[in-house]
Parts: C-alpha cells; structure tokens; sequence
C-alpha cells in the first residue's frame, strides 16, 4: 500500500505546475483523494479532494480558482494542476486517500505520501 507524489521543482511566479500521485496496492476506486500542503513553520493544510464519484471538493480558498484535481482510475494516479502560483505556495505537497470519502483531515487517512517540494522564487 503506497502514494508516491511526483512532479515538484522550482517555478518563478505566475508560472503554472503539475503534481502527480501514484497509487499502488489498493483499488482506488473506492477512495477519496485529498492533496494537502505544509509550508515551512506552518500546519499541514487540506487543500481540495477529488471524491470517488469524481467531484471537486475545495477546502482552502488559496486552493479555489487556481488549482484543479482530476484522477484516472485507470492510470492509478491523482493530479494536481497549480497555475497563478506565488511564492505563498511554497510548500511540500501530498496526496492522502480516505476511504468511500473526502476529508480535510489531517488524520484518519487510509494512506499518504510522503510529499513534492513545491517552491516558487524569482
């Protein structure tokens, strides 16, 4: 049972980024998908969910307007598309399942990676 988020580096600001989870060693189908961030000296937060049925679920406002989820069962992955960024979402990035639901959480998750840098500087 593992997440593995890939996609971080180094953007200047405005710039957009892609984030990728891959899932392995369980059905995701059945899971919700939520992408949280930290930031250095700051509390892990939930940022948006992708449910099993394959909604959208915002829950930080940073998150609303810039940044999208989208998942392929088929593929075994979750994505994260971050455009507009600043370097307020300088940040390590992950991606945790929750079982038949989305959560903010930062607990009671089925699993979690362990996280992309993400870091935005001009």
């Amino acid at each position: 049972v593992q997440i593995v988020e890939s996609g971080g580096g180094s953007v200047q600001p405005g710039q957009s980024l892609s984030l990728s989870c891959s899932v392995s060693g369980f059905a995701m189908e059945e899971y919700g998908f939520t992408w949280f961030r930290q930031a250095p000296g700051k509390q892990r937060e939930g940022l948006l969910c992708i449910s099993s049925s394959d909604s959208p679920w915002y829950y930080a406002d940073s998150a609303k307007g810039r940044f999208t989820v989208a998942r392929d069962n088929a593929k075994k992955k979750v994505y994260l598309h971050l455009n507009r960024l600043t370097p307020e979402d300088t940040a390590v990035y992950s991606c945790a399942a929750f079982w038949g639901r989305c959560s903010s959480a930062d607990s009671d998750f089925y699993v979690r990676g362990q996280g992309t840098q993400v870091i935005v500087s001009s």
